[in-house]
């Protein structure tokens, strides 16, 4: 059975991260790694030729899970292409809502855009307390907000309110579309 090459690039690459993003030194890491200063400085070159052990225990000297020094970092750009995304439709109205981006735990927000049409306005319940919507429209008109509270926006327009109450979307003008940004807080 051939054994595969550790993944080096990757490896030297994920070491020189997580030592940046803890602030330390390479001697600093190596000393609590119970590694050579010179064994780390191959692997963080990509020359060394690092045992599971070696990682584990870099690992745990970065505070970080085994499986963040062998794989590959994702990429931070991500597109989505117009009309790509998982689009949800509303039973009551000419409302569709694509999902582009889920927060991270940390995070919590999620970013859609909605297309809207004249017709039934959208009727949406309370989310999860303390739930935030920031609302910008890129075509059309729409009204929206809080139940009672409702204003009119214009392409260009950007509003926010608590998406924890009852609020709605209307379409005022055909080929309306908007950006939502729902905060979690």
């Amino acid at each position: 059975m051939h054994d595969p090459a550790p993944p080096l690039a990757a490896i030297a690459a994920a070491l020189r991260r997580e030592r940046d993003r803890a602030g330390i030194s390479l001697a600093e890491l190596a000393r609590r790694a119970g590694l050579a200063k010179s064994t780390l400085s191959q692997l963080e070159s990509g020359t060394g030729n690092p045992s599971i052990e070696t990682l584990w225990a870099l690992g745990v000297a970065l505070g970080v899970p085994f499986s963040r020094l062998v794989e590959p970092p994702v990429s931070p750009v991500r597109v989505v292409r117009a009309g790509e995304g998982t689009r949800l439709r509303a039973d009551q109205a000419e409302f569709t809502a694509a999902l582009l981006a889920t927060g991270a735990p940390h995070t919590r927000r999620d970013i859609y855009v909605m297309e809207l049409e004249p017709g039934e306005p959208r009727e949406a319940a309370a989310h999860i307390p303390d739930s935030v919507e920031h609302i910008v429209v890129a075509a059309g008109r729409i009204r929206t907000g809080p139940v009672g509270e409702t204003v009119e926006l214009e392409a260009g327009d950007y509003v926010t309110f608590p998406g924890d109450v009852p609020h709605r979307y209307e379409a005022l003008a055909p080929g309306s579309w908007a950006v939502l940004i729902m905060e979690h807080r």
